[in-house]
């Protein structure tokens, strides 16, 4: 067995041992996930992380992440895979089409918000050349959880925050009635309050075609 095969059997025997077949149904229906879960909430994820030996190889690394991800039977073998994608000995620019595949694939907000304020975010700020005119093309894109990807993926950024780029990417979706979309812009424009609250504020009245929630969200603690 390959020490990947052991890594990933490691994986899936932990989460086999910690899962809780009561409370699988009620995490599944929470999330709307139509993926099973296996029953093991964060803390036990955790643990299990903890307990695993540390992979020092890159290519082995990814390919332990991706075979979690791709072949996940239940979603916490993907959250799993979420955990480790986030290890800065590995971040370069080059893993951005990973990212994007478990945003598409992924297509929900307890992966997409992990992938974009974690693992993309600090990418954008160490290698803004590369990730700024990426996020303007995911701005517009088909595929909603790219845009909020864009849109959100500065959330950490505080005095770092790129003002054109979360401006352009606002603006793009600004008339896009998605739920998720105009939440994600409420919400980077309510982290961002907390470092500029008058630009959020001077932001928010110059936009009167802002939606409802995004307006209520981004004012919340103003």
């Amino acid at each position: 067995m390959t020490p990947k095969d052991s890594f990933v059997a490691a994986v899936r025997a932990g989460l086999q041992e910690l899962a809780d077949p009561v409370k699988a149904p009620e995490m599944q229906a929470y999330m709307k996930s139509d993926m099973p879960f296996a029953g093991v909430p964060k803390p036990g994820r955790v643990t299990l992380l903890k307990s695993l030996p540390r992979l020092e190889s890159r290519d082995e690394w990814l390919d332990v992440v991706q075979t979690l991800w791709r072949e996940a039977t239940y979603r916490e073998e993907r959250y799993v895979a979420l955990s480790l994608s986030g290890d800065r000995r590995f971040q370069t620019v080059e893993l951005m089409p990973w990212f994007d595949e478990m945003i598409v694939t992924g297509a929900w907000w307890d992966f997409v918000d992990e992938i974009a304020s974690r693992l993309i975010g600090p990418l954008l700020r160490s290698s803004p050349e590369v990730i700024r005119p990426q996020m303007l093309k995911w701005s517009t894109d088909e595929d909603r959880w790219r845009r909020r990807t864009s849109i959100i993926c500065q959330l950490g950024a505080k005095d770092a925050t790129d003002v054109e780029l979360l401006t352009a990417c606002i603006d793009a979706n600004i008339d896009d009635r998605d739920f998720f979309l105009r939440k994600g812009i409420g919400w980077a424009l309510r982290q961002f309050a907390k470092t500029e609250p008058g630009w959020v504020r001077s932001f928010v009245e110059a936009r009167p075609r802002l939606s409802p929630l995004s307006r209520r969200e981004a004012l919340k603690h103003l």
